[in-house]
């Protein structure tokens, strides 16, 4: 009896067995195709090593067959580049045991643009569409042993202008796409109808660079049984006891199959299920529970905390695994009528948060070149300046993982926008149908990051078809072309992107353009997100900023110059002047030198030489955009978001940007750290009144005191005032009020400064220098300024003294890279400020060579 008992269990344990996956290590196997790869120009058989990722021109670069296209003029002589066919090739190695696995796939992540596959010989793709990656079974023409892979790139001009030559209308365009520099046939805006980042036809910050190559990744993946392509989870409930969520599997099988999936949650298994695989491709749930969630916040207001998710399929084939970061959030986008019009604002874990951020662009024209080093430096840069929301700009990519796993990591929010900029798009079905699978993949790719706040169809779109006149001048010149691509805005915006995010992504909201009001195609300041681009193209005051009630300030923004450092890499001395034909190219906006020189009379004095215009430029635009950003925040709770252009460069050039193309903070970046400190105090001295504001992003009431003191430049103390204020939670609030004819009755306004310090306790937690009369008006004494340095384990401490106020104290040295803590800051009288010059290099002198100028060193 009890040895038919253990045949019965035997028997019973057998079915058990064969029924159940067997776990193995790795069912599927992964191969990097992206070393021993060659190009040559089509048809010339001169074969020479490639990078890949990487793309034409850095290639030619690396074999000197081309000069930098960043430094003076050469840009203008390597646009021969883009009106050439280009090939790349490589061969790799199957192995018996890959070549005898059930599926085999080639993955291209990133081809720009138009390419043409060729695996043995054999035609496995043609590529059209630079935003999306491509898969292709090869099963049936991969060998064993060594293969061979062929990339045929097209000309994306010679394309661009068959298709814009035998298209039935104009598309519209913008003065964006840079054809005279380009040298394209007739000057045609080609731009629209390549799917291909704007960016590279040309921008107002920006090179016409319009490469070609593998930009991504091509990886070969060979599996039995089934894949986990990919997985997706979402939130169900969170709240401080448990958090609900749920993974979808998304798996491709070759047969049905009982397998296994498994919920790793920083390593502990939570979850697991066992499912039985239909063939094909499906999703499968699995539903789990975080107990004690510790919730994602944005910098500033909490911990980024992120949990690492590890989902596991198990088959008889082996194991495979899918890993993805966690952030427990709710995001929602509120749009709620009040007494000004419609709210415009983010809720985070509940709470409105004021946006504080600006948009981003690419890193540079060659998108190999940018390094994880430079991702970190960007991304850090933000969050060390208070940043919590970055808006991924339209003109652009859909930016690389690492960019999107930083922002997980400090707290920083994400506005993406589709890959569309300031161009109407053709509407014919090859194009949409493009535009659908372009968006559903990147969709896919980016759903499962805490930081992505919103999708965004496009940039200024809608505000170019009502506000530009483009409707009434394409009404007139091609009616029917009118029509068509109002329709295609409307099925590519209204219909295409926003079904893919409800299909693909549904716990996030869609908003079609930037700027829009509503559901309107107008904008106003009382409804939706607004460009605020008065202050550069109308030339009104920067206290302007301070007026009005806009929503949501997605874009403002000044030029200026980088900083000599940065010029004398792409210049020589003798294009040390703003007209000069080399400066004048690397000045994209039309009416960019013009603009700074005005606003520049109206602020400073004329400044005596080159390096002193750069400097010069680089303080006014930080105090233009400081006055936007406070002026923003003042306006809290009506105002939730302030987002200036731009936070960063793809080149070496004249631009909105506060970080240079070298990762050089401009004075523009210390200015937006202060301006964006999670308290501040704003004294507003232009209008009647004094009047202080103290603005806060915190959640809770602050008993806080306020002094403040109108000192004059050598530092006798003309008039004080102490008091205890508090400040109001999450909002902007008035603490001190008085009237200006007054209180300056008797100060000479134009020699004296006023300090204004808030502190808790013994702690002094924000301090600002303002003045009553603008800078040329000012009567600025010469400072001697003092300094003592030493060595510390980040690089050099700085101690600078001053007997007199030292307006805009400026650091710099050139023969080692490094950063200053602190820089282009107001000294008051008999104070001392130590800095830090962090580097790694060894420096003997840095105190015989250091530069320090203030503004009273230009006149």
């Amino acid at each position: 009896m009890k040895l038919l008992s253990n045949v019965l269990l035997l028997i019973i344990l057998s079915g058990f067995w064969a029924c159940s996956p067997k776990k193995q290590d790795q069912s599927a196997k992964v191969i990097e195709i992206n070393s021993g790869w060659q190009f040559s120009e089509a048809g010339q058989d001169k074969w020479l090593e490639a990078s890949v990722p990487g793309c034409v021109h850095t290639d030619l670069l690396d074999h000197e067959l081309i000069k930098d296209p960043f430094y003076r003029l050469n840009e203008h002589d390597v646009q021969w580049i883009d009106k050439k066919d280009w090939e790349y090739k490589t061969t790799f190695t199957i192995d018996k045991a890959t070549f005898n696995k059930e599926q085999i796939v080639l993955n291209f992540a990133g081809l720009d643009t138009y390419a043409d596959v060729y695996l043995n010989d054999q035609l496995i793709l043609k590529a059209d569409n630079m935003f999306r990656g491509w898969t292709v079974d090869c099963k049936n023409l991969i060998k064993e042993g060594e293969n061979t892979l062929n990339i045929y790139f097209h000309s994306p001009i010679k394309i661009g202008v068959d298709i814009y030559d035998n298209y039935p209308y104009v598309v519209q365009s913008s003065a964006n796409d840079l054809a005279k520099i380009g040298q394209v046939p007739g000057e045609k805006w080609v731009s629209p109808h390549v799917r291909k980042a704007p960016y590279h036809f040309g921008w107002d910050w920006g090179p016409r660079l319009v490469s070609s190559g593998i930009w991504e990744p091509v990886t070969l993946k060979a599996w039995d049984t089934a894949q986990l392509i990919t997985i997706h989870t979402q939130q169900k409930e969170l709240n401080d006891q448990v958090a609900q969520l749920t993974s979808s599997f998304e798996i491709d099988a070759s047969s049905e199959e009982t397998a296994e999936l498994t919920v790793n949650i920083d390593g502990k298994e939570l979850a697991t299920k066992t499912i039985e695989l239909k063939k094909g491709t499906h999703n499968y749930a699995v539903d789990f529970t975080i107990e004690n969630p510790q919730r994602w916040w944005t910098n500033g207001l909490g911990e980024a905390h992120l949990y690492q998710l590890e989902g596991q399929l198990s088959t008889n084939a082996g194991v495979e695994s899918f890993e993805h970061t966690l952030g427990l959030r709710t995001v929602e986008l509120v749009r709620e009528n009040d007494e000004v019009g419609r709210s415009f604002y983010f809720k985070l874990n509940g709470h409105p948060v004021f946006m504080k951020g600006a948009n981003y662009i690419p890193n540079d024209v060659f998108l190999d070149r940018v390094s994880p080093e430079k991702y970190e430096h960007i991304i850090k840069s933000a969050a060390d300046s208070h940043f919590n929301m970055l808006r991924v700009w339209g003109g652009g990519i859909y930016e690389k993982e690492i960019f999107y796993d930083l922002c997980d990591k400090y707290g920083i929010l994400v506005w993406q926008d589709f890959m569309f900029a300031c161009n109407m798009y053709p509407g014919h079905p090859e194009f949409l149908e493009s535009v659908k699978h372009e968006a559903e993949y990147n969709v896919r790719r980016l759903r499962n990051h805490p930081s992505i706040a919103l999708w965004c169809g496009n940039n200024e779109i809608l505000a170019a078809w009502f506000g530009w006149g483009w409707k009434e001048d394409n009404e007139k010149k091609q009616p029917e072309g009118a029509k068509a691509m109002w329709q295609a805005y409307k099925d590519i915006f209204l219909d295409v992107l926003p079904s893919a995010v409800e299909a693909h992504d549904p716990d996030r909201q869609y908003w079609a353009s930037s700027p829009q009001a509503g559901d309107t195609i107008r904008t106003n300041k009382i409804d939706g997100d607004e460009h605020d681009w008065r202050i550069w193209f109308q030339d009104v005051p920067f206290i302007t900023y301070h007026d009005g009630a806009a929503r949501f300030v997605s874009e403002y923004g000044f030029q200026s110059f980088p900083e000599l450092k940065t010029v004398k890499k792409y210049a020589l001395p003798e294009d040390y002047d703003i007209n000069s034909e080399v400066m004048k190219s690397h000045q994209r906006s039309f009416i960019g030198n013009g603009a700074i020189k005005r606003y520049m009379d109206n602020y400073y004095r004329n400044p005596k030489d080159f390096e002193s215009f750069l400097y010069v430029g680089l303080l006014l635009q930080a105090e233009g955009i400081r006055t936007g950003i406070e002026g923003h925040r003042i306006n809290m709770p009506t105002t939730m978001g302030s987002l200036y252009w731009q936070l960063n460069d793809v080149w070496p050039v004249a631009s909105w940007s506060s970080i240079d193309y070298y990762g050089n903070w401009k004075a523009l970046q210390y200015y937006t750290r202060k301006a964006f400190a999670p308290v501040i105090a704003v004294p507003d001295t232009k209008t009647d009144d004094l009047l202080i504001y103290a603005v806060s992003d915190k959640f809770e009431d602050m008993p806080a005191k306020l002094d403040l003191e109108i000192l004059n430049f050598e530092g006798k103390q003309l008039w004080s005032h102490s008091a205890d204020v508090t400040i109001n939670a999450n909002t902007s609030t008035v603490v001190f009020s008085q009237a200006l004819k007054t209180l300056l009755k008797s100060i000479p306004t134009s020699q004296v400064v006023l300090s204004t310090k808030l502190s808790v306790g013994d702690e002094n937690i924000y301090e600002t220098t303002s003045y009553f009369k603008e800078c040329k008006d000012l009567q600025l004494p010469a400072p001697s300024l003092t300094t003592e340095v030493k060595k510390v384990d980040k690089g050099y401490q700085i101690k600078v003294t001053t007997d007199k106020l030292a307006k805009n104290v400026y650091f710099s040295y050139d023969e080692a890279e490094g950063w200053f803590s602190d820089n282009y800051f107001d000294l008051l009288p008999g104070q001392s400020k130590t800095i830090v010059f962090e580097t790694s290099d060894e420096i003997s002198n840095l105190r015989d060579k250091l530069l320090i100028r203030t503004v009273q060193d230009t006149y």
